[in-house]
């Protein structure tokens, strides 16, 4: 059984209190990679460096004794799509990063929908590419991206398979999870007809489900956990802003609705935040469909040797649809994930890296 290297989203390193809330505006990279390091519970730092940044991820990483095993990119497609990539790849290959998650919008630079025909296209090169520079690509399962629609992974999937390249999928569950009974988020995935029908079966506990298709058909690469719950509250100390840039989100007709609006609820916190500390009521229970997720796929790798999950990131992050705005520790939930996930592993005896390692 191949063992599994944890790691924290660099968007998620932040010692936030109530004196000092979770924001856009964050830690140094110096300080993030050290509370990643002082967690004691992650084997790497996942993040992708901007140019000028790589010197100091690669000093970093030696002095926190902290690899870079991954680094994740937000992409639209059109002509700039390919040199972005590459670039983007480069310096994921130069800080040793061996996996490269992409956000690929499906709003294309035309001003348009991204087709079928064009998500199939874009990973076919992106996996031709990372061949070329020592990198797998993995395309996540993501609200604002091609696959907010889930039932078109299974179709560039086996249209990836029939020219024989394989299709990475990073599963993401919290963004089918926080859909579950809200009419409006399924309209804007187009399926609410679907899950009224049966035909798509959000429920990890149901037959047919969503995850348990992708892991039979082979796709999950990488796995990301964030806690959310269905039709949880939204993150009511954030706004949507198109205008700020540091938010990543398309200038597609569904933001442009959401322009002032709460943030989506997208988050809800792993453990019990105290007063003060977040907007709303917080219950335990309504946290175990996201940890089943991960119980099921932790579970697929235990009994399937030939399971293709390579790495695990934990994903409570600083943005609006998220973390933005929370008083907890952001940091600390993080590692809270982090530990859950190690005690899982242990009672499945799935091989883990050892922390920082």
């Amino acid at each position: 059984m191949t063992p599994i290297l944890i790691g924290c989203n660099g968007r998620g390193a932040q010692a936030s209190t109530p004196e000092r809330p979770v924001a856009f505006t964050e830690p140094s990279l110096s300080d993030q990679f050290q509370m990643v390091a002082q967690a004691g519970v992650f084997d790497f730092f996942d993040r992708l460096p901007l140019e000028h940044e790589v010197d100091a991820f690669l000093d970093l990483k030696a002095a926190n004794a902290l690899p870079v095993h991954t680094a994740s990119g937000v992409y639209e497609l059109g002509e700039q799509y390919l040199p972005a990539l590459r670039a983007n790849m480069e310096r994921a290959v130069r800080v040793g990063a061996k996996f490269h998650n992409m956000m690929v919008y499906n709003w294309h630079s035309e001003k348009r929908w991204v087709t079928d025909d064009e998500v199939i296209r874009a990973w076919l090169d992106a996996w031709e590419l990372g061949q070329e520079l020592g990198i797998e690509p993995c395309f996540e399962l993501h609200v604002n991206m091609w696959s907010e629609d889930p039932r078109r992974i299974l179709t560039v999937a086996e249209a990836s398979d029939k020219q024989g390249v394989p299709f990475n999928l990073t599963l993401d569950y919290s963004h089918m999870l926080f859909k579950m009974g809200d009419d409006a988020e399924l309209e804007v995935s187009g399926i609410r007809e679907d899950v009224t029908a049966g035909r798509v079966v959000l429920d990890p506990y149901e037959p047919k489900n969503l995850v348990d298709q992708w892991l039979d058909a082979g796709l999950v690469r990488w796995f990301q956990l964030r806690s959310v719950t269905p039709s949880g509250p939204r993150n009511l100390w954030s706004r949507h802003d198109r205008s700020n840039g540091a938010a990543g989100v398309p200038d597609d007709p569904h933001q442009r609705k959401r322009d002032g609006e709460y943030g989506r609820a997208i988050l809800y916190p792993f453990t019990r935040p105290a007063p003060g500390e977040w907007h709303s009521p917080w219950e335990a229970w309504r946290l175990e469909p996201c940890k089943h997720v991960a119980r099921k796929v932790l579970k697929y790798h235990a009994d399937h040797p030939d399971s293709r999950l390579a790495v695990i990131t934990t994903e409570m992050i600083n943005l609006t649809d998220y973390g933005d705005g929370a008083r907890f520790s952001l940091i600390d939930q993080n590692a809270a994930i982090a530990q859950f996930l190690r005690d899982e592993m242990t009672v499945l005896g799935v091989p883990q890296g050892g922390s920082n390692g």
